[in-house]
């Protein structure tokens, strides 16, 4: 066989239709890709019927505003603001499943009174209900009371207070209130009760038991006198007053017992409660009169 020389500058080619040697496809890592994106897209999927649910948030200028629900008693005073008789007008309502009294009295002054007489003065009244607590071991006024400007009574026994000045009554609630100086010095009234609504906000009572309840109350500007007809806890009754839109109120002395009186403007009287002359010398009344 003839040898060839080549130089050291040539290239011998060998085989020259032979093609050069290629990578194998990743055909591993092509099955982790496509894994991954079908996951992906799974999620995707599972999610988004939740997510095209939920609706769009509104804009800055377009934040809904909760539209304020009227108490049920709001067309009630509109309607007897009108009223230029002289008596009481009564609504009945249902509040949380408690059915409630409402009682207003019309163009009448509100005072208090002790020992009241019901058979002398009843003719004479619009509406009363007792006011103050009396101890049960010496009949006296339970707290803080003044009468037409005079102080018979001392003490923070209960935080609510009601305090009728120049025929104005305020129903509140604090620990100290300048209303019993301003009463004492305006020949005005005082009396303290336990308290159930301080500013729209309940108040919890120390009594637990369930009885016909009462309470002087501060309803859009309006004093009212609302009660129970039914037995109810003091929480319960509370909450509802809140409800009928209650700022303020305070107790009144509750139960089926305590003596009370409402005259309608056509004249007619019903009398409430157990009137026993015996036990009336110390009793307090809140009333309003002719």
């Amino acid at each position: 066989m003839k040898e060839e020389n080549i130089l050291d500058s040539e290239i011998r080619v060998i085989g020259g239709n032979q093609k050069p040697p290629q990578t194998p496809f990743p055909w591993r890592l092509f099955a982790i890709i496509v894994g991954v994106i079908t996951v992906i897209g799974l999620i995707v999927w599972w999610q988004w019927p939740e997510a095209s649910d939920k609706p769009d948030e509104p804009g800055l200028f377009e934040q809904e505003q909760p539209i304020a629900q009227p108490h049920p008693l709001v067309n009630w005073f509109a309607s007897i603001d009108t009223i230029r008789t002289i008596g009481t007008v009564t609504k009945d309502i249902s509040i949380n499943d408690i059915p409630l009294r409402v009682y207003a009295p019309l163009n009448s002054t509100p005072h208090l009174e002790i020992g009241y007489k019901i058979a002398d003065n009843r003719e004479s009244s619009i509406l009363f209900f007792q006011a103050a607590d009396v101890r049960a071991d010496n009949g006296k006024i339970v707290g803080a009371f003044v009468l037409h400007g005079k102080p018979l009574s001392w003490g923070l026994s209960k935080r609510g207070y009601c305090a009728i000045i120049n025929g104005e009554v305020t129903v509140g609630v604090a620990d100290n209130s300048p209303l019993f100086e301003k009463a004492t010095n305006e020949n005005g009234d005082f009396f303290r009760q336990y308290p159930l609504v301080d500013n729209g906000k309940l108040v919890e009572s120390e009594l637990k038991s369930k009885a016909i309840r009462r309470a002087l109350c501060d309803v859009e500007g309006h004093i009212v006198v609302v009660e129970t007809q039914t037995i109810e806890s003091m929480h319960d009754f509370a909450h509802a007053l809140i409800d009928i839109g209650t700022s303020n109120a305070i107790y009144l002395v509750g139960s089926s017992s305590a003596m009370g009186w409402s005259m309608d403007a056509y004249g007619n009287g019903t009398k409430m409660g157990l009137w026993d002359p015996r036990k009336i010398k110390n009793i307090s009344f809140i009333v309003w009169a002719k």
